[in-house]
């Protein structure tokens, strides 16, 4: 029995949660074209027979502009320590950043680092050997595996390189359990994801999701989620002409809930404004954003 924590890691939008996904081979971190998609620490796990890991997926690391770009890049920085192997992603295509300079230079070579270049679908091989070498020599990494998350390529490869890396042998979790989120906080996400996919560049960030209310009756849950922007010209946008825009992410979230629930849901989704949410400590508290 092998078993261990993965932290991933890597800056905004390089791919970390659809990795994630589909290792666990199930949809539990929210993935869009957005950056900044995940903000909050997410605990995925997969198991095998003979093998546990609990993988940790982190907001992605960039120049905070708000209280809550602050508390995520300190959520992410502290999962680099007390862990077996940290998995260090980035975009193929988009090759070598400032960014991915910038968490490079915080990490050390205590804890194993695995360089995953992800997006290799839209490489050409000499393209990726290039991005390979511009990588390797800025810091000693314990092993490099090219991936594709859009099209599962080099997944199972990437799962046999871990496990080389993992240092316990019991199970923490029941082999039921593929994420450790609440089912309040996964409703949420599944709300958000789908307004981001929706969404002009900005505005996503604008919001987050809440789950008010949670009723669950013989045949049915009901379950009410306010979105909280922060401030009311974003309302119109996101309600749609005629509530255009509300009843098609509600009817695509409640697709996704029920799946997750195996249960027929009522959704109800209610445009709230909290203005400067993002630099409101009460109520990034109060949202799970930061820790008591």
């Amino acid at each position: 029995m092998k078993s261990g924590f993965v932290s991933i890691i890597g800056r905004p939008n390089v791919g970390k949660s659809s990795i994630l996904n589909c290792i666990i081979n199930n949809h539990v971190a929210i993935v869009s074209p957005r950056a900044g998609t995940t903000r909050n620490i997410i605990e995925g796990i997969y198991n095998t027979s003979d093998t546990q890991i609990v993988f940790v997926d982190t907001p992605g690391i960039s120049r905070p502009l708000n209280k809550l770009g602050v508390v995520l890049n300190k959520k992410s920085g502290s999962l680099t320590k007390d862990v077996d192997v940290i998995m260090f992603v980035v975009d193929g295509i988009s090759g070598l950043g400032k960014g991915d300079k910038y968490i490079l230079k915080t990490l050390s070579n205590d804890i194993p680092v695995i360089l995953v270049i992800n997006k290799i679908d839209g490489l050409k091989k000499e393209v990726l050997l290039d991005r390979i070498n511009s990588y390797k020599d800025l810091f000693n990494f314990a092993d490099i595996v090219p991936v594709s998350a859009k099209r599962k390529e080099n997944i199972d490869t990437l799962i046999n390189v871990l496990k080389k890396y993992l240092t316990d042998d019991i199970k923490y979790f029941n082999d039921d359990v593929i994420t450790t989120s609440s089912i309040y906080f996964q409703i949420s996400e599944l709300v958000r994801e789908k307004l981001f996919n929706y969404l002009d560049e900005e505005i996503p960030h604008s919001l987050t999701c809440v789950v008010s209310n949670y009723e669950e009756e013989k045949d049915i849950i009901n379950i009410n989620v306010d979105i909280i922007i922060d401030r009311k010209p974003l309302k119109k946008i996101i309600i749609g002409k005629n509530g255009s825009m509300l009843k098609k992410v509600g009817t695509e979230a409640r697709l996704d809930i029920e799946k997750l629930l195996n249960k027929k849901v009522y959704l109800g989704l209610y445009v709230k404004t909290v203005e400067n949410w993002r630099d409101k400590e009460n109520f990034l508290k109060n949202s799970g954003l930061i820790d008591e």
